[in-house]
C-alpha cells in the first residue's frame, strides 16, 4: 500500500444540529489522484472542505472525529490553521484570479510568506506557471492583468498560485466544470501529471473525468461513504448496488 497521506476516522460533521457527514472513515494515499463523487449534496465538498479546515469559516460547523495529516490531527487545538492551508492548497470551482498582474498573482503567496527577493520570487513565478502548464502562454504578459486570460488560463492560474507556496496536498473543488472541453482537457492533463509531485483530491460530477483521471474513487450519498477503491474497480465491478446504480446513471 502506498504511504496513506490523509487518515479519516469515524468524522461526523453537523450544520448546526444537521448532521452532514456520518461517520467518514477513509485512507488517501500519498502521490495518488483520489476523486470524491456522488449526487450534490451528497457531502462531498463539506468533505474535500473538512481536510483544511475551510469549513471553520462557518459559525455553526461541529466536527467530531480524527482527521490525520501525516499522523497529526489537523483540528488538534495547537495546530496552526495558516500553516496547515499552505500545506494543503485549495483550487475552487470558479476560478478567482486577484485583479493583479499574473506576476502579482503567483508572487502574493510567497511574499506573505516571508520571501521579497526579487530573483527568488521571479524563479517561483516561473516554476509555478511551468509546473501548471501555463507558462509558454503567460511568459511574455507577466505584468498585465491576470483578469484577461481565458477561463481555462486563469484556473490554471490558480493552480500555479497553489503551487507557488509549496503544498503537499492540492484540494480541487470541480475545477474544470465551468470550462470547455479543451481547456478540461488541459487541466485533467495537469492534474495527471502534479501527481508526481502532490497529493490530489478531487471533487468532480463528472463520471468520465473520474474514470480517466483518478487512482482510487469515494462515492458519498447523504453523508455517507458508500464505497471507496480502486477507480477501475469502482467504475467496473463495484461491491454496493446504490455505486453501480449512481454510475451507471440511475440516479443522481
Amino acid at each position: 500500500m502506498k504511504n496513506i497521506k490523509i487518515h479519516t476516522e469515524n468524522m461526523y460533521l453537523y450544520y448546526g444540529s444537521k448532521m452532514a457527514l456520518n461517520n467518514i472513515s477513509i485512507d488517501i494515499p500519498e502521490n495518488k489522484v483520489t476523486a470524491l463523487i456522488g449526487p450534490s449534496g451528497c457531502g462531498k465538498s463539506t468533505f474535500l472542505r473538512s481536510l483544511n479546515r475551510m469549513n471553520d469559516l462557518i459559525d455553526s460547523v461541529k466536527i467530531e472525529g480524527n482527521i490525520m495529516l501525516d499522523g497529526i490531527n489537523i483540528y488538534d487545538k495547537n495546530i496552526d490553521v495558516v500553516s496547515l492551508r499552505k500545506k494543503v492548497g485549495m483550487v475552487f470551482q470558479k476560478s478567482n484570479p486577484f485583479a493583479k498582474s499574473i506576476y502579482e498573482n503567483i508572487a502574493y503567496g510567497p511574499r506573505i510568506n516571508g520571501i521579497n527577493n526579487k530573483s527568488e520570487l521571479n524563479d517561483i513565478v516561473e516554476k509555478s506557471l511551468r509546473n501548471a502548464a501555463i507558462w509558454d502562454e503567460a511568459k511574455d504578459r507577466l505584468h498585465d492583468s491576470a483578469l484577461g486570460l481565458s477561463g481555462g488560463q486563469q484556473q490554471r492560474l490558480c493552480i500555479a498560485r497553489t503551487l507557488a507556496v509549496n503544498p503537499e496536498i492540492i484540494l480541487m473543488d470541480e475545477p474544470a466544470s465551468a470550462l470547455d472541453p479543451i481547456s478540461t482537457s488541459k487541466i485533467e492533463e495537469l492534474i495527471v501529471k502534479l501527481k508526481e509531485n502532490y497529493t490530489i483530491v478531487i471533487v468532480t460530477h463528472n463520471m468520465q473525468q473520474a474514470a480517466r483521471i483518478s487512482d482510487n474513487t469515494a462515492f458519498f450519498y447523504l453523508g455517507e461513504l458508500i464505497e471507496y477503491g480502486k477507480t477501475k474497480k469502482i467504475f467496473t465491478n463495484p461491491d454496493k448496488k446504490q455505486t453501480e446504480d449512481y454510475i451507471t446513471g440511475r440516479f443522481g
